[in-house]
């Protein structure tokens, strides 16, 4: 009988490409089997090339829990294909165990049972700890950070970013593209990527007013590794102003522009680049589409959808890599470069489990250094949690429900709406709520909680218009999150209708009434890309909510009835 793998590499040999992938050992061992640094790092050094990927950390310089989504739904031709299957079916499909190490790090199921065995993700002293290790096997490997590194914690957005770039410096990366850090406004933007010592690339970054490339983001930068000419090409989030304000960067376009990536390839290939590596934030979807319309490309580091796969997609002869999120992962990838051409390739995905992997001190050190003028602020205990809460899936988490429901509560509203983002670190039960969890979770530069009137037509329009940002089945419109996260109100959707015809049963779940499309409903919500909203941040409404509650014990709301078929 042939192996899964075999039957891999004997489908990519067919394409002139062969690859080896997997998480190694760790992947096998039995859960109460103990895990080693040295297990978790075990890699076969291969080829002459040597990539190191880490993207959307959101600024988590600590250790932290991270839930896998339950739900991830593909459409189109990415029905049922990875990165959207989870749960039992991604467990068989790649053959890990139930209640091993990789069913905790790359899974939903049993989470907060593994999370108390297996302990806590990330931690960018650990990361520190891979990547020298990496480098010590693969001095001139290259350190690509795919973006949404200035983003998502109480010291960043304390410091507009400073506490990360202070510590991925140190991290010395040699390339990195981008997404939430432009919310950091323009301005501050390039002033951090001015003083960067290494290169900030983004070939779909252009000039607003002249419709050209920016000069502040070079499309690419070569290296020369192995003995090889490398060309690293960025790809920033392409739908910015759609998905986040833009008038906070309104010198700027985005978009995808493969036309403009083919152009590119052509240019570093006509510069003798070997190898053409893609360091994109287009999200996995969007990244597979442009695989198969960019020819010349071999390595697509994907960021933005959070997606964790233990082996890369093949699309032709590129391979597209998903390292996951929050610093759970970081993945090394080996390339073996011979002729002008990658002739194939090596993969390891690996956890950062933080307590098999051991800090590096000096990181450490920088990291409590970044972190020391806020530990009182961030310490301080708002609440007890008695659940799991998580945000990952296309629809609401707990973590989503008790924001919608501190919105309804302090607000005073009939339905509220919470923005359906990615990032955010769960917890388990049993652990205090601090404000540094709620800022996890709420942290932005545009948090005020709005309270309007809005009609039932309105809403419905919203909901419709963010369910085909995520269910277009072309992956080129998919140009959002998550779904809006919606408390207060149920409703049905069936995501494989046409736009304006996904929604129905829209409920006031406080009377049980039926929207009234002509009728007006008071709606709390944040996170609005209008300029000039008002009302309180965020987190200050979800800290009152949850000193009032003193523990937290949420249930899924089940409010949103979903059809697949």
């Amino acid at each position: 009988m042939i192996s899964r793998r075999d039957f891999l590499q004997v489908g990519m040999a067919a394409s002139a490409l062969l690859g080896t992938s997997g998480f190694g050992n760790w992947a096998r061992l039995a859960a109460q089997q103990a895990l080693t640094q040295d297990q978790l790092l075990e890699f076969d050094t291969f080829g002459n090339v040597s990539l190191i990927h880490v993207t959307d950390i959101h600024a988590q310089l600590k250790p932290v829990y991270f839930r896998e989504p339950s739900v991830n739904l593909g459409v189109g031709e990415n029905l049922g294909k990875v990165p959207h299957v989870t749960g039992a079916d991604f467990r068989a499909l790649y053959g890990i165990e139930d209640g091993s190490p990789s069913h905790y790090a790359l899974s939903s199921g049993d989470f907060a049972a593994l999370a108390a065995q297996y302990g806590r993700v990330g931690g960018l002293d650990r990361v520190a700890t891979v990547i020298n290790s990496i480098r010590a096997d693969r001095p001139d490997a290259l350190l690509l950070d795919g973006g949404d590194t200035w983003h998502g914690s109480y010291t960043c957005l304390q410091t507009q970013g400073q506490d990360m770039v202070n510590v991925m410096n140190a991290l010395k990366p040699d390339a990195m593209t981008f997404h939430w850090e432009f919310t950091l406004g323009s301005d501050r933007v390039n002033e951090i990527v001015e003083g960067l010592p290494f290169a900030a690339l983004g070939q779909n970054i252009f000039d607003a007013e002249w419709d050209e490339p920016a000069e502040l983001f070079p499309p690419y930068q070569m290296f020369e590794r192995g003995g090889t000419k490398i060309a690293v090409i960025g790809q920033a989030f392409p739908y910015m102003p759609i998905a986040n304000p833009g008038w906070m960067f309104p010198e700027y376009s985005f978009g995808i522009r493969d036309e403009h990536m083919a152009e590119m390839v052509e240019e570093v290939r006509s510069q003798g680049a070997e190898v053409v590596v893609v360091l994109s934030h287009n999200g996995f979807d969007v990244d597979k589409k442009m695989a198969s319309v960019v020819p010349g490309i071999d390595v697509i580091l994907s960021g933005h959808t959070h997606d964790a796969l233990p082996e890369p997609v093949v699309v032709g002869n590129t391979i597209v890599v998903a390292s996951g999120s929050h610093g759970k992962f970081v993945s090394r990838v080996d390339l073996d470069v011979r002729d002008g051409r990658m002739m194939g390739y090596r993969h390891k995905l690996i956890p950062i489990f933080s307590d098999v992997i051991t800090p590096d001190p000096a990181m450490t050190a920088l990291i409590d250094e970044q972190r020391a003028p806020y530990e009182a602020e961030m310490a301080e205990v708002i609440g007890q949690n008695d659940t799991t809460l998580y945000r990952r899936g296309n629809f609401n988490g707990t973590w989503d429900d008790l924001i919608c429901d501190a919105l309804l509560s302090e607000r005073d509203a009939q339905i509220a709406m919470s923005p359906g983002v990615r990032w955010g670190a769960s917890m388990i039960p049993g652990q205090d709520i601090t404000r540094e969890d709620i800022f996890n979770v709420t942290s932005m530069t545009y948090p005020n909680a709005y309270r309007t009137e809005m009609t039932g037509e309105f809403i419905k329009v919203i909901l419709e218009d963010v369910a085909d940002n995520i269910f277009n089945p072309d992956p080129y419109y998919q140009q959002g999150g998550d779904m809006v996260r919606i408390g207060g109100m149920g409703y049905q959707i069936d995501i494989n209708k046409p736009q304006g015809e996904r929604i129905s049963n829209m409920t006031l779940l406080s009377s049980g009434e039926a929207i009234d499309p002509a009728k007006s409903y008071t709606v709390a919500g944040w996170a609005s890309v209008n300029e000039g909203t008002e009302g309180p941040p965020i987190w200050d409404v979800v800290e009152a909510h949850i000193q009032k509650l003193g523990t937290v014990t949420a249930t899924d709301h089940d409010n949103v009835k979903v059809v697949v078929d």
